[in-house]
């Protein structure tokens, strides 16, 4: 019998392990290593378009995540202060029956939490902080900060969008700060006292934005996301706290629902948002990239963590049946298929008009990664 292919997953974020169950039911052997010591819950929302819940769907994570997140009549889109609908994208069972799968909003942690569940807790290494990668005939070697040293047939860099991987492959280049931050949080409805808001809405300001929605089925705990100018701002950190006082400064005049929204959020956290180009290669031999490590996202789609549980089918369905000579050509394969999408959703993200008019939707949540035709 065979050997089956040993893959080694650097990044055990939302696209490491999605691609590490995808690969796991195609036979190959998977380790993902990350630099964590340990998996947070982070406080932040999640859209979960119906593209990437064909993905999930096939993991066997449909029925965990509709029982963890809220199913939307829609994503509104209104204007900042009179509240006119500018355009109202309907989810729900209509798109359900179209798109094939549904849309579902949930709080991160819940769905980093279901993807780690498909995948067996021997398999991820957590405090594995990668410091080198050379690729030779015995294999690609990996080195760690720990001292850990492991050989694997390939390796999927699924780093984020700044990537180790991608360094080693192809040079280190900054990121770039697009003069934009952002504040985040969710807490428990209750704190909004009685008052009812939207299950989605996106509030479109003349230079800044609010997103505000469930993340629980029975509507308990809610979300909320901003953009706003801040040049001056360029802390990355997802844990990085902001001030409420400021946050509550930059929307006033909104409409009543945001600042009630805003009245009652006891904290929020604060990054700046950044952005990377689409790599001209994301491969190497028997190195690939996915993800944000290749293709990273503005939020303004939210469709980032998406593209990535999108790669993670495509890249599985390149490398069945594959042994280590056939890895380089199935990247290359993954690679070709996955180009031109990544880069249009990219493109449409950074220029943050979706949906704040009529738009066609078809071609985001009608996309199934795992019928989706491969490059030849």
């Amino acid at each position: 019998m065979a050997t089956p292919l040993s893959i080694a997953i650097v990044g055990a974020g939302m696209g490491g392990l999605a691609t590490a169950a995808a690969l796991r039911r195609v036979g190959i052997d998977v380790t993902v290593y990350e630099q964590a010591t340990q998996f947070a819950r982070i406080g932040a929302g999640i859209q979960i378009g119906c593209n990437a819940m064909q993905v999930l769907r096939g993991l066997g994570l449909e029925a965990r995540l509709r029982a963890q997140s809220f199913y939307p009549r829609s994503w509104n889109n209104r204007d900042w202060r009179t509240g006119e609908v500018k355009f109202d994208m309907i989810f729900g069972e209509s798109a359900e029956q179209k798109f094939g799968a549904p849309y579902l909003l949930a709080h991160r942690g819940d769905l980093h939490a279901a993807l780690a569940s498909a995948v067996p807790d021997e398999c991820v290494k957590l405090n594995h902080k990668l410091i080198g990668l050379e690729e030779s005939g015995e294999g690609v070697q990996l080195a760690f900060a720990n001292g850990a040293a492991v050989t694997a047939d390939a390796v999927i860099g699924a780093d984020g969008i700044h990537s180790l991987v991608r360094d080693i492959l192809f040079g280190a280049s900054p990121v770039s700060f697009t003069g934009r931050i952002a504040y985040r949080t969710t807490y428990p409805a209750t704190l909004l006292g009685g008052a009812k808001i939207d299950d989605c809405t996106k509030w479109w300001g003349e230079d800044r934005h609010i997103v505000i929605y469930y993340v629980k089925p029975d509507r308990s705990e809610i979300y909320l996301v901003t953009s706003q100018p801040e040049p001056e701002f360029r802390i990355e950190s997802w844990s990085a706290k902001g001030d409420v006082v400021e946050l509550r400064k930059a929307f006033v005049g909104f409409h009543r629902q945001v600042e009630q929204v805003l009245a009652a959020c006891p904290d929020v956290h604060k990054w700046a948002i950044v952005d990377r180009h689409s790599l001209e290669r994301w491969t190497d031999r028997n190195v690939t990239l996915l993800g944000d490590a290749c293709h990273p996202m503005t939020p303004y789609m939210a469709q980032g963590a998406a593209m990535a549980i999108e790669d993670a089918a495509v890249l599985s369905r390149c490398l069945d049946g594959v042994d280590r000579d056939g890895v380089a050509k199935a990247f290359r394969r993954f690679e070709a298929t996955r180009k031109a999408r990544t880069e249009r959703i990219q493109s449409t993200s950074r220029a943050n008009t979706w949906l704040s008019g009529k738009t066609d939707t078809d071609w985001v949540y009608g996309y199934n990664a795992w019928t989706v035709p491969l490059a030849a």
